[in-house]
């Protein structure tokens, strides 16, 4: 396998709350941010994600008896069909395992999500040698649609409280997604850089979430064991900037924001298999206008390319 490390997916997603929490990266079909295997035709992979964050804060951030502790689990079936040369094609099917906790009492709720496809489309590849070495570049176009298919409980939204509307399995709206991907690679060192922008629609309750904004750029280096296996760790930030919701065309004050993590990972390949796991923290953040606090998030998965 000469290439492993050059696509970075963004399934936004997918996002956070991408999805039913558009602004801290937890809640109905949470964003994925990691370096995805090379594959030349098919693959196919399980994803295990992994977010906590801190809602009902009270004002300048003081703990009260609505404070409470949430956690989304998220395992995710994905993948991939590369058409030709320049066309890939990417989806996923999400069910999530959602977990509140407020003064002692946990509740939960869990089922499907919102599934997602996504078409990129392939501007340029270039490789040729510099020197002793080989320089790889490519770059990606792309767009995406989510489809309602999560459960969107109008129930929960209390516009009378200073609550994010975030704890949801979906949106209850179709989304959209445009994407772009850009990668270079110096022989083992490279770098990828990613964009991506999500318009949500109103959701039949007449509800919408903010559109989204996210950029992330990685580093990386490849190892090479015996030819066989190659072990590639990583390094990058990513940036999420969420628009505030709206609710029956009212502006939700309790919504939208901003934060940026910091990113490690890795990833390793062996023949038709591949492993990775991503870890993200939040360096700065202003979610929800202060009321909400957004926590470490983490990823693991394991594909099979074809």
């Amino acid at each position: 396998m000469k290439r492993i490390l050059i696509l970075v997916c963004l399934i936004c997603l997918i996002n956070k709350s991408s999805q039913a929490c558009d602004i801290c990266g937890c809640g109905v079909g949470s964003y994925y941010v990691g370096i995805l295997p090379e594959f030349s035709k098919k693959i196919m992979g399980l994803r295990y994600r992994y977010n906590t964050l801190r809602t009902h804060i009270g004002a300048g951030g003081v703990t009260t008896y609505l404070t409470t502790e949430e956690k989304y689990r998220t395992t995710e079936l994905w993948g991939g069909w590369t058409i030709g040369k320049k066309i890939r094609l990417m989806g996923y099917i999400p069910v999530s395992f959602n977990e509140k906790l407020n003064q002692g009492i946990t509740t939960g709720k869990q089922g499907l999500g919102d599934i997602g496809l996504q078409g990129f489309y392939k501007l340029f590849a270039t490789d040729k040698g510099v020197g002793n070495k080989r320089l790889v570049q490519s770059l990606w176009i792309g767009a995406g649609i989510k489809i309602p298919t999560g459960k969107y409980d109008a129930a929960l939204k209390n516009s009378g409280q200073e609550t994010a509307n975030i704890f949801q399995l979906g949106t209850g709206s179709v989304d959209f997604t445009f994407n772009a991907m850009y990668d270079i690679r110096l022989q083992d060192a490279g770098i990828n850089l990613a964009t991506s922008y999500k318009i949500n629609t109103t959701n039949r309750q007449s509800y919408q979430y903010g559109n989204k904004f996210n950029v992330n750029g990685q580093v990386y280096y490849k190892f090479r064991i015996k030819n066989k296996v190659t072990v590639a760790p990583n390094a990058g930030i990513l940036f999420e900037k969420a628009e505030l919701d709206k609710d029956h065309g009212y502006t939700v004050d309790v919504s939208g924001g901003r934060v940026l993590l910091g990113t490690l990972g890795l990833e390793a390949a062996f023949k038709k298999i591949a492993i990775g796991a991503n870890w993200q923290s939040p360096m700065s953040q202003n979610l929800a206008g202060g009321f909400v606090k957004a926590n470490d998030r983490a990823m693991v998965h394991v594909s099979f390319m074809f």
